[in-house]
């Protein structure tokens, strides 16, 4: 096999740097004007570089893979004293999640993380860090919970604890898995909000895989993301109560609080995504990722680096004259409901590639294919909705089977219906 290829290696090398390059995929890469470092980072080591940049003040970590590569980055830098930050080592994630909460609590700006199973030894701590309002930052590298635990981009990790009150969503590329660091810090901060954010990325295909990532000058950073400012910190000299037990009647007025919060955060999403384009001269949407969606008659609905294939396979299917869009959510949380549906009104079918299951759900699909119906319920002449479960166990989605869910939507939209609610993408007969 390797003779086969001995001759077409500088080819296969210089197609492999364009496609890290974002020069294909559909990431218009030269339309942006970003000025800064160019390096080569991993979603993790991008995450590692932005951290740095933000000055965090607190880091509390524990081993699993595959995020604890981002905790090693950073105390390397500790050590080199390329970073002041209080690096703490929990006894496990529970802990760490302690760590970070109390952190966060008494003023610090801080970060944690984990992955699979590890995301759910925490479960216990995310209520009360978003109860108290505490905008710490976890990272998570998405893995397969156990079984089979594999390492991989299977987001069910992440997702199982959607309902904690925490800013979350996906970056399907490095680049803005850096970016996402930095927006998230400052939506999490500011004082409409005040709310922990997960800022999640597919194990492996993000975690591991370097490709080209602009870091900006520490003057920009700087200037988009102030040091924080937490008026309720802990002090000795003005004493306050966290967390304590309440009174059944005292209960509905604080759930209402964190409800205002998540609620009072799509402003300020919008301004801090249109703040980030202006400096860093980029050029996000701050809900939503359209790709090739002017004339689509249908469209992939998928969240996560699984996006970046669906791309290409997006373009190859363009060439064979199929009119077929991808739909890029780049919140889960909160979910950009009415956004949302004026988009997915305008097609004709819509197939949402779940990377997670939700076992004995409605419709048999994952946790996005019931946010979809939902944002559809109210909209006449509804779309055909289908879901296709991929990824999971973090199985890679190949080319192939991108095509068969476009034709699946191809005759879904031709024929306005589907055979099924769910396919299960390698096993077309389930």
């Amino acid at each position: 096999m390797a003779e086969q290829y001995k001759d077409k290696k500088e080819e296969i090398l210089k197609e492999t740097v364009k496609m890290t390059g974002y020069e294909d995929a559909g990431f218009d890469w030269k339309s942006e004007k970003r000025v800064g470092a160019t390096k080569f980072l991993t979603g993790l080591g991008a995450v590692a570089h932005a951290l740095k940049m933000a000055d965090i003040d607190v880091a509390s970590s524990y081993p699993i893979r595959p995020y604890t590569g981002a905790m090693m980055m950073l105390s390397q830098m500790a050590a080199r004293g390329e970073l002041d930050v209080e690096f703490v080592h929990g006894e496990g994630e529970h802990g760490q999640l302690g760590i970070a909460h109390g952190a966060s609590a008494a003023g610090a700006r801080a970060f944690t993380g984990s992955s699979g199973v590890g995301v759910m030894y925490a479960m216990e701590v995310y209520s009360p860090i978003s109860g108290g309002r505490c905008p710490v930052q976890m990272l998570i590298g998405n893995r397969t919970l156990d079984p089979p635990g594999d390492f991989g981009s299977e987001h069910t990790d992440a997702l199982s604890t959607r309902d904690q009150c925490w800013i979350m969503g996906w970056a399907h590329t490095p680049q803005e898995a850096f970016d996402n660091t930095l927006m998230y810090y400052r939506i999490g901060e500011d004082p409409r909000v005040y709310l922990p954010q997960m800022n999640c990325q597919d194990g492996y295909f993000i975690t591991h895989i370097p490709m080209k990532v602009v870091v900006p000058t520490q003057e920009k950073v700087d200037k988009f993301l102030p040091p924080l400012s937490f008026p309720d910190a802990l002090d000795p000299l003005n004493p306050l109560g966290h967390g304590p037990q309440l009174f059944p009647g005292q209960g509905h007025v604080l759930e209402a609080t964190r409800v205002n919060a998540m609620m009072g955060a799509f402003p300020v999403i919008d301004e801090v995504v249109q703040s980030f384009n202006s400096i860093f001269e980029t050029n996000y949407s701050p809900f939503v990722d359209l790709y090739r969606c002017e004339d689509a008659e249908y469209v992939l609905f998928i969240s996560g680096g699984h996006a970046y294939t669906a791309k290409f396979a997006i373009n190859h299917m363009r060439e064979k004259g199929m009119k077929i869009g991808l739909v890029r959510p780049r919140f889960i949380r909160p979910w950009a409901t009415d956004v949302l549906a004026d988009i997915l009104s305008k097609f004709k079918a819509i197939g949402v590639v779940e990377t997670n299951n939700a076992f004995g759900a409605a419709r048999q699909a994952g946790i996005l294919t019931l946010e979809v119906a939902t944002t559809l319920y109210q909209i006449p002449n509804k779309p055909v909705l289908t879901a296709f479960m991929g990824g999971l166990g973090g199985e890679v989605i190949r080319l192939d089977e991108f095509y068969y869910m476009g034709d699946v939507l191809a005759k879904a939209a031709k024929e306005g219906k589907t055979e099924r609610t769910a396919y299960w993408i390698g096993f077309h007969n389930i």
